[in-house]
């Protein structure tokens, strides 16, 4: 087993060499958001997920690791992560090999499988690669044990799996780790309860997708900033002239502000030179990309007034941009399909955004009968496309039903990968223009 790893080390690290972009067509690239106390998104995790049956040449940890750095190599890492940072998963056989030596050591947490043979020789080459700058969590404990008390001299984080583990086990173990002064970081964090728990508990840092979720709120109502918005999406539908639309975006200086920020943004279709007045904008750009830019500052909006910078904006449009990829791949000669697909999926996740129930955000909102099956009951073609891009972002438990429907939609696992690594992309020039200066752990 140990020779055949190291055979896909070499095969991934040769095709590297000669510009060549190895693609695992059984798995696609995944990344899991990573929060400080603040809600800030300060990082990743890079997971390789199976995305097809009936192949087993990367079925290795080592070989899927091997496959995240090359692609992080080829591609720069930047359009995978941004700004911020990136957890990858390393077994013995990666520690002990140079394959993520020219990976920046300022943008990479490297985590220890808590499973890990601790042997002196493992120490040591931990102990190397942290004088050589490199930074370590230790991911997945769930005990204290003899392995974990060898290993915290040597790390940075230490990530505790939350899944299944009883409040007390938790409690104790907290307390212990604590005494060794280290990061403390929470895993499979997926309910407002859950975060508030280890919160109280004094952890630094969260993964998880509980600030997807929807907690709806009783009599809430839209900031007067998202309210100008939504009067907006409804001109632009109605094919109101410029000067109307443009007298509303005065009225709130925020969406002004915002709207120019996004104008000059590559990402989002800004001109090749600076557009500094909102006629200038509105005369350069067509009426679908000011729906888009208009539902992406919705997101913008209550992430500038310092509620977390930017995940559910990150997750948003990450998932509008997917599905437009995946409507272009499946129906290219559709007009007005991947317009349609980007806003099942930035609006996705509006019920959790304005804490209100989908069905009464559609009734301010006016959308398609389409866009309104996918949103209410994920159904129809775009309904589909909604649960493929979920599906890439939960954990293992959905494998077997993201396999089905991506049978379903005749998406191969080459397809999602390169759709996938365009999303981040895209994903992250938004943040980068919404948020220019990042935090970092």
């Amino acid at each position: 087993m140990e020779a055949a790893v190291m055979s896909n080390i070499k095969v991934v690290g040769q095709a590297q060499a000669k510009g060549a972009r190895p693609v695992p067509t059984e798995f696609f690239l995944a990344r899991q958001p990573i929060l400080n106390r603040n809600q800030d998104l300060v990082g990743y995790e890079l997971l390789f997920r199976h995305a097809d049956v009936g192949h087993a040449n990367f079925t290795t940890d080592l070989a899927a690791t091997a496959s995240v750095i090359s692609h992080a190599s080829q591609l720069g890492l930047e359009k995978v992560i941004g700004d911020s940072l990136g957890f990858l998963n390393v077994d013995a056989a990666v520690l002990m090999s140079d394959i993520f030596q020219f990976l920046p050591r300022e943008k990479i947490i490297l985590e220890i499988l808590e499973t890990m043979e601790v042997t002196p020789e493992l120490l040591a080459r931990i102990a190397e690669l942290v004088q050589d700058g490199f930074r370590f969590a230790l991911d997945d404990v769930v005990i204290h044990s003899e392995g974990v008390r060898k290993l915290m001299p040597l790390v940075e984080i230490i990530k505790l799996d939350l899944k299944n583990m009883p409040l007390d086990t938790l409690i104790d173990l907290v307390s212990k780790l604590r005494r060794g002064n280290k990061k403390l970081l929470a895993e499979k964090v997926e309910t407002l309860e859950q975060f508030k728990l280890c919160l109280d508990l004094g952890f630094d840092y969260f993964q998880g997708y509980y600030f997807a979720k929807p907690i709806i709120l009783i009599g809430k109502k839209l900031s007067p900033s998202q309210m100008t918005i939504t009067k907006l999406m409804t001109l632009v539908r109605s094919d109101a002239d410029n000067n109307a639309i443009e007298r509303l975006i005065k009225a709130d200086a925020s969406v002004g502000l915002n709207l120019l920020l996004l104008a000059n943004t590559v990402a989002v279709g800004g001109a090749r030179k600076r557009i500094d007045s909102l006629s200038q904008a509105l005369l350069f750009i067509g009426r679908a990309q000011l729906q888009r830019w208009l539902q992406i500052m919705l997101y913008v909006e209550p992430s500038k007034r310092g509620k977390g910078m930017g995940p559910l904006l990150m997750l948003a449009t990450t998932r509008g941009k997917l599905l437009e990829l995946i409507a272009q791949k499946m129906q290219p000669d559709l007009h007005g399909a991947a317009d349609t697909a980007f806003t099942v999926g930035i609006m996705s996740l509006m019920d959790t955004l304005f804490s209100m129930p989908m069905a009464e955000i559609l009734d301010q909102i006016a959308v398609t009968d389409e866009v309104s099956d996918a949103l209410l009951a994920r159904a129809g073609r775009y309904g589909e496309m909604l649960k493929v891009v979920e599906y890439v972002e939960c954990t293992e438990e959905a494998e077997a039903t993201r396999l089905s429907t991506l049978r379903d939609l005749e998406l191969s696992g080459e397809d999602l990968h390169e759709m996938g690594l365009t999303a981040f992309a895209w994903s992250n020039e938004v943040i980068k223009a919404t948020f220019p200066s990042r935090l970092a752990l």
